[in-house]
């Protein structure tokens, strides 16, 4: 992997949880009930900074269209 990839790369958890500001469990809840995109390298639940961006940005389009 390329640096910038890495960089996007959360590996766990632990590290999901805390680019979003929420404990582990937390965003386990949140992957188990579909509602985080991620993904798993081996057993380890992993996401991308770049996708959590684009779909927490698709969430608040939805919300202001919603308040019209």
């Amino acid at each position: 992997m390329s640096e910038k990839q890495d960089a996007d790369l959360l590996y766990g958890l632990a590290a999901i949880g805390g680019h979003i500001g929420l404990t582990a469990r937390q965003a386990e809840h949140l992957v188990t009930k579909g509602e985080l995109p991620s993904f798993k390298l081996g057993a380890t639940i992993c996401a991308r900074r770049s996708t959590l961006a684009k779909h927490f940005a698709r969430l608040e389009r939805e919300a202001r269209h919603g308040e019209r």
